[in-house]
C-alpha cells in the first residue's frame, strides 16, 4: 500500500512540476462533409437535389489547454457558427417562384483530449455538442391565384383578373435537441516567442440534430394585380394566418392520424451539421510550473 501511494505521489507530483495553461482563439471556414439531402430545385424541364450540410460556413472558437505532461492535455472549447446558405427549394415555374434558403447560427462546446506527435503536430478528439442557436429559414413565395382562389375573391366582392397573385415572404426559426457528436483535429503550430504562436489546423465535425420544435418570426403575403400593382397589402400576416398554417410546430417520433392532421404537429427528423474544415488562430501558453520559481 505504501509503494502504491508513493507511486501515485510521485506521479501527482511530476503533472503537477510540468503542468501547463494555454488558451487561444482561432477562426476558420468549413464545408459539408457526407451532405445529405436539403432540397430540391424545380423548374419546367426537371427537378434536382440539393444536398449540403449545416455545419458548413465561418466559426470562431475560444480554447482552454491543459496540459498534464509534455504529450497529453485536455482541451475545452466554446465555438459559434455563422452558417452557409443551404437551398431548401428553388422553384422557377410560370405559376410560381419560390426562393428559400435555411442556415445555422449555433453555439457548441467540446472536450476533447490532445496528444503531442512533435513539438509542432498536435492531434486532439472528444466530444462535441451544440448547446444553443437556431436554424433560421428565410422563404419567398410568388404564387398565380388559381381559378378556384379568383372564385372565392369574386364571392367575397372582390374580383381579381386572371394572372393575379400572392407574395408570401416568411422567417421561420428551427430549434433542436441538443445532440451528442465527435470531433477530431491536426494542427501544426509555429512558435513565435515563448508564450505566442500561431497554428492551422483541419477539423472534422460528426454531428446531426433532430428538430425539436420551429417558430414564425415574420409573416407577410400581399395581392397584387397582374401588372405588379399593389391590390391588398397584409392579405395574410403573423395574426392572420392562413388555413394549415401554424405560428408553432412541435416535433415528435410518433404521431397519432388525427395529429397528423394538426399543422402545428410533425414528424421530427434529422438535419446534418457534420463538417470538414481549415482554422487558422494563435495562442498564448502560461509559463509551466517547472518554471516557477
Amino acid at each position: 500500500m505504501k509503494k502504491t501511494l508513493l507511486s501515485l505521489a510521485v506521479v501527482l507530483l511530476s503533472t503537477m512540476s510540468y503542468a501547463q495553461f494555454q488558451v487561444s482563439a482561432s477562426t476558420g471556414y468549413a464545408i459539408a462533409s457526407a451532405g445529405m439531402k436539403t432540397g430540391e430545385s424545380i423548374n419546367s424541364s426537371g427537378t434536382e437535389n440539393h444536398y449540403g450540410s449545416y455545419g458548413e460556413g465561418v466559426n470562431f472558437q475560444i480554447r482552454g489547454t491543459y496540459f498534464f505532461n509534455e504529450s497529453f492535455g485536455a482541451d475545452l472549447s466554446f465555438g459559434y457558427l455563422n452558417g452557409a446558405d443551404q437551398t431548401i427549394s428553388k422553384v422557377d415555374l410560370p405559376t410560381q417562384q419560390v426562393d428559400a434558403i435555411a442556415r445555422a447560427r449555433a453555439y457548441g462546446a467540446s472536450l476533447s483530449m490532445v496528444y503531442k506527435f512533435t513539438n509542432n503536430v498536435y492531434g486532439r478528439f472528444g466530444a462535441l455538442l451544440k448547446i444553443g442557436g437556431k436554424t433560421e429559414a428565410v422563404v419567398s413565395n410568388r404564387a398565380d391565384l388559381t381559378q378556384t382562389q379568383l372564385d372565392q375573391f369574386a364571392a367575397a366582392g372582390f374580383t381579381l383578373p386572371s394572372g393575379s397573385y400572392t407574395q408570401t415572404n416568411y422567417v421561420e426559426d428551427f430549434h433542436g435537441v441538443f445532440p451528442l457528436g465527435f470531433v477530431a483535429a491536426l494542427g501544426y503550430k509555429y512558435d513565435l516567442n515563448s508564450n505566442f504562436s500561431l497554428f492551422a489546423e483541419a477539423e472534422y465535425y460528426g454531428i446531426s440534430l433532430k428538430r425539436k420544435d420551429s417558430e414564425l418570426q415574420s409573416f407577410n403575403t400581399d395581392l397584387y394585380l397582374p401588372d405588379g400593382t399593389l391590390a391588398q397589402a397584409g392579405l395574410y400576416t403573423m395574426d392572420n394566418l392562413p388555413a394549415g398554417r401554424a405560428l408553432k410546430i412541435t416535433y415528435s417520433d410518433e404521431l397519432t392520424h388525427a395529429e397528423q392532421a394538426d399543422p402545428s404537429k410533425e414528424l421530427a427528423q434529422k438535419v446534418p451539421y457534420s463538417s470538414f474544415g481549415i482554422n487558422i488562430g494563435i495562442t498564448y501558453k502560461f509559463n509551466s510550473a517547472s518554471k516557477v520559481q
